[in-house]
């Protein structure tokens, strides 16, 4: 029975070329039998199901008819595990792979992915700060212990005043070309040359800080900038600030922040909150009350007649929005009931009771 290609590649009928040619990069790196756990069987399938549904006539006599007409090999699902996957290309030197582009689907099978930009190790640190400097936003440095472009040379490997040459091994190229044989013949790719790591060029005397590698490994002070009002657990990212590698772009660094609670306020998008706990006789009669913020202490007039939850708002207190606004101080207000009147105190209470209070 034929086999239905478009189940062999995971794709619906009316999958584009794109959707076709990613669901095969995908299963020949899976499946390469140069790879390690890779499957000699299956990779064979998902190429001959490629090689038809990529090229466009074959996949329109694949819909119509169940098989392909045009190949030399006799056509789909007919005649040996093969059909319908021409292999006449190996006679002639091309592998049988007209029209395929192996340094896009194969390329990081052959070469590690050397032939693409390298790039650094991400690394992650944690930053601690007081619930005032999330607030307001800060500048902090850390130390960090990571790879680095060298200072001595700036990168290039050279020592100081050594001329640069072109590379012999890649003649200036900075890549080679290898040949390496799988199961259906011979591939040529492109690697990085390993000498001059894609520069092309080498010093005639290699830098006595990093030997020639352009990278070294130091304890790097690095600045952080705190923006204000920032939360619990966000991260900030520091482009390029990662590890660095020779000839290849530096990882990012991410700082996780954690925020200290404060023992006074809490904070509510870009407003600050405080509880502020007076006396039964200010919340009859008014009063004023010192309060510490984090502007400094600050005089809040109490009004007579507050009751118990009431919230005061002070504008402008809060979390800062931007250089010329910030969000309100809200301070929720509790009552302090006596546990114990004297005569006195009775006395003036039940005056009280009298007047309907």
């Amino acid at each position: 029975m034929p086999k239905n290609y478009y189940e062999v590649l995971g794709v619906p009928k009316s999958a584009s070329t794109d959707d076709i040619k990613k669901a095969f990069r995908k299963l020949a790196h899976k499946f390469h039998p140069d790879k390690k756990g890779g499957d000699s069987e299956k990779f064979k399938e998902v190429s001959e199901a490629y090689s038809v549904l990529s090229d466009d006539k074959k996949r329109a006599e694949y819909d119509s008819y169940g098989r392909v007409f045009s190949d030399a090999g006799g056509g789909a699902g007919a005649g040996g595990p093969f059909g319908g996957f021409d292999f006449s290309g190996f006679a002639n030197g091309t592998n049988g792979f007209e029209g395929f582009d192996l340094g896009d689907i194969f390329g990081d099978i052959f070469t590690g992915g050397r032939t693409r930009e390298q790039r650094g190790r991400d690394i992650s640190v944690d930053v601690e700060l007081s619930f005032a400097d999330s607030i307001f936003g800060t500048d902090r440095k850390i130390l960090i212990a990571k790879t680095s472009k060298c200072d001595t040379c700036d990168g290039n490997g050279a020592a100081k005043g050594s001329a640069i040459e072109t590379c012999k091994t890649c003649n200036g190229k900075g890549k080679v070309h290898e040949t390496k044989r799988s199961f259906f013949g011979s591939f040529s790719t492109v690697t990085i040359c390993e000498v001059c790591r894609g520069k092309g060029k080498v010093p005639k005397e290699k830098c006595h800080t990093c030997h020639g590698m352009g990278v070294h490994r130091k304890d790097e002070e690095i600045a952080i900038k705190i923006p204000s009002g920032i939360e619990d657990g966000e991260v900030i990212r520091l482009s390029g600030a990662g590890e660095a590698i020779p000839n290849g772009i530096a990882g990012d660094l991410y700082v996780k922040i954690h925020v200290k609670r404060h023992s006074l306020f809490t904070k509510e998008g870009s407003n600050l909150v405080s509880n502020l706990s007076i006396k039964l006789s200010t919340a009859l009669l008014g009063g004023d009350y010192r309060l510490q913020t984090l502007d400094g202490e600050m005089n809040i007039k109490i009004p007579a007649g507050v009751s118990i939850g009431e919230i005061l708002r002070v504008r402008g207190k809060g979390v800062p929005v931007d250089k010329s606004k910030r969000g309100d101080l809200l301070i929720k207000l509790s009552i302090e009931l006596p546990s114990k009147l004297s005569k006195e105190a009775q006395r003036l209470v039940e005056e009280l009771k009298k007047e309907g209070i």
